[in-house]
């Protein structure tokens, strides 16, 4: 079919020639918006891209001045990390001026998330981001045209490490049940996944054989020859009784010398000579004028003054390392983690399993530099309900696991599993909670965990930590893993977060700890007296603001900036273990000062509400309120807007502060 008008019936098709050249005008255009954003997946996204401008300019009956047109085929993108080749093709067939989506992709406040949302851009079919839920999104879709008469067809792109997903199978088996010959489903077979080869990672076998014992038509094409893609779709379209994948042979990164076949660009943003080669390799060089380099630093200024690290020192006058004293040093408290898992891992007990992230979550780190445990370092691809009963499965013989991904797919996608077999049968299991919070920034609401505690504590025998900074994450992954015995669950973030711990700091599990800050130093963590919460003896502070995470420095540069600028005094406390809670801690903060304000990168009440069930428990009035994401899914923009915009930052502790000690 192609592009219609879907008020005069014209129809507007490509040859396969005008195919090639078209596809390779939205790869320049894809890079170019990975550049200018910073980061995003140019891999896949180059893999794809090809059989995708087959869809959009031949083969998908669609009207782009009306994406809502009832009568339009369905594309359905479940490796939706790979948007930026769909972003750019829908942009040249004329769903938006494609400089909008150059210029903004995964900026704050455009439609142009680093996953994308259909309810933020119209002509997108599902928002996702989790890997191995676009087939089944797909088969109800089909299934709906079926019970509706509807001629319309349903098309869904799929990764290749995305079929160790067990939940892809499912809906495969479905398709072939119901006779849905109205779906045609797409392999980006590549051969690379995150972790490395496919191959390697978790073995996939015969993709197309696979398809075909479920009694799918399965067509193997060349990924990259247009004209074999046309007439396999042509042959799914004949094809009745049943639903057809076309399984396409591609290379990762094809058409830019230095991406083919390197799996380092799943995920990782070119830099500008680099963009400037791989744009002349296209024959697009001329695409990327001085314009739209300024237009696309524009909007990230704008973004950053209103919400970011530009905003003025007037209305900010205390951001992280802005001033000649009160700096502190960085670090991602992922980092903390891995760090320990090397050093720990000689224990032969201790066995990690990665679920394709694994070098982006650390748990690498417990094998990289230490070979010989090579064999206790298990990938499952990306499969994390398979993952965690494994894990299970090892507990039960002595062993201990450690299991890790983002906290989006470790506490979520295999809920079930943690409940059922992990927490039920009080296993020694390990969970690494990766990537909490806004702060993982611009890949988006998918990818940004804010449920995670909330899910975690409410199951039997799981214990929780949120490591502060990356010297106590270290702490909290030795106390995790060797120390406590079942279940335990620590949530890591992603970026770096100031450091304000230091070897010799308590670190006592289900014990909080108490700052207070004394007086200005060059060194940030120096300026605040540390004490374990039972050591701790009552100053008269006006308020409390306690806080887990990354928002426990920002808790402290509260504190400093009440005391420094409003001669507030406040006490600060680290609630680094979040079940067990430090009942004692809250209760005398609840009697001993007139306001508590909680401070959580999560949806406020994950902790908060825990905090207010013990105050109220205890009898205790106080004033209280809660700093945490209202409700809501986050969105792509760089880490510290988000931060900002959620109202996260000291600042806005500050604020919480001040009204309720009015």
């Amino acid at each position: 079919m192609g592009i219609i008008d879907s008020k005069t019936g014209k129809e507007t098709r490509l040859s396969a020639e005008e195919i090639r050249k078209k596809a390779d005008e939205g790869r320049a255009y894809a890079l170019m918006a990975i550049h200018l954003a910073g980061s995003g997946h140019p891999g896949g996204s180059l893999s794809i891209i090809d059989a995708e401008t087959a869809l959009y300019f031949n083969v998908l009956r669609h009207d782009p001045k009306k994406p809502d047109w009832r009568e339009r085929d369905r594309l359905f993108v479940s490796a939706q990390h790979k948007c930026p080749a769909q972003y750019a093709l829908m942009g040249l067939a004329g769903y938006y001026p494609v400089e909008a989506f150059v210029v903004g992709l995964r900026a704050m406040g455009t439609p142009f998330q680093g996953h994308p949302d259909w309810l933020k851009l119209k002509g997108i079919e599902m928002s996702g981001g989790s890997l191995g839920q676009g087939l089944s999104i797909a088969v109800g879709d089909a299934l709906a045209a079926k019970l509706d008469n509807k001629k319309y067809r349903v098309y869904c792109l799929m990764g290749d490490g995305e079929q160790q997903e067990g939940s892809v199978w499912e809906a495969a088996m479905s398709a072939a049940h119901y006779k849905l010959d109205n779906i045609c489903a797409f392999v980006d077979l590549n051969g690379l996944q995150i972790d490395g080869k496919v191959c390697e990672v978790m073995d996939l076998g015969n993709v197309a054989e696979k398809y075909r014992s479920f009694g799918w038509n399965a067509i193997e094409v060349d990924g990259h020859n247009h004209q074999q893609i046309l007439d396999a779709c042509e042959e799914a379209k004949k094809t009745k009784g049943k639903p057809t994948v076309i399984v396409l042979k591609t290379i990762k990164g094809k058409g830019v010398s230095f991406m083919e076949n390197n799996a380092g660009w799943h995920g990782k943003a070119q830099n500008l000579e680099q963009t400037k080669q791989a744009l002349k390799e296209l024959g697009f060089e001329s695409l990327f004028t001085e314009e739209i380099q300024k237009k696309a630093k524009a909007l990230r200024e704008k973004i950053a003054k209103e919400y970011g690290n530009l905003i003025s020192k007037q209305k900010r006058p205390h951001w992280w390392n802005s001033e000649e004293k009160m700096n502190a040093e960085m670090a991602p408290t992922r980092k903390g983690f891995g760090s320990c898992l090397a050093r720990i891992g000689g224990d032969e007990r201790i066995v990690a399993l990665g679920a394709d992230i694994s070098g982006s979550i650390c748990i690498l780190d417990f094998c990289s530099k230490n070979p010989e445990r090579n064999n206790r370092f298990i990938s499952m691809g990306i499969a994390e309900q398979n993952m965690t009963t494994a894990a299970a499965g090892l507990a039960k013989e002595g062993k201990i696991p450690v299991i890790g991904s983002y906290g989006v797919f470790v506490t979520g996608r295999n809920w079930d599993q943690l409940r059922t077999t992990v927490c039920y049968g009080n296993l020694n299991v390990k969970i690494a909670v990766g990537h909490g919070g806004v702060s993982v920034g611009p890949d988006g609401a998918t990818h940004q965990s804010l449920e995670d505690l909330t899910l975690l504590t409410i199951l039997p025998n799981m214990k929780v930590m949120v490591p502060c900074d990356s010297t106590e994450a270290d702490k909290a992954t030795e106390e995790m893993v060797l120390k406590q015995k079942g279940p335990v669950a620590t949530r890591f973030a992603r970026e770096a977060t100031p450091i304000i711990t230091t070897k010799e700091t308590p670190f006592v599990f289900g014990k909080a700890n108490v700052y207070r800050f004394r007086k200005e130093t060059d060194k940030f963590s120096e300026a605040f007296e540390c004490f374990a919460s039972s050591d701790y003896k009552n100053e008269g502070e006006k308020a409390t603001i306690i806080a887990c995470g990354p928002e426990v420095p920002e808790a402290l540069r509260a504190a400093y900036i009440l005391k420094k600028e409003h001669g507030i005094e406040t006490r600060v406390i680290n609630m680094h273990t979040i079940k067990p809670l430090d009942e004692k801690a809250i209760i005398a903060a609840a009697k001993e000062t007139g306001a508590i304000v909680t401070a959580e990168e999560h949806q406020a009440g994950g902790v908060g509400n825990q905090v207010a069930g013990v105050i109220a428990r205890a009898g205790v009035p106080v004033r209280m309120a809660m700093i945490g994401v209202k409700d809501r899914f986050g969105e792509s923009a760089e880490p510290w807007e988000l931060v900002w915009k959620y109202g996260l930052a000291a600042e806005q502790m500050v604020e919480k502060v001040k009204e309720l000690l009015k």
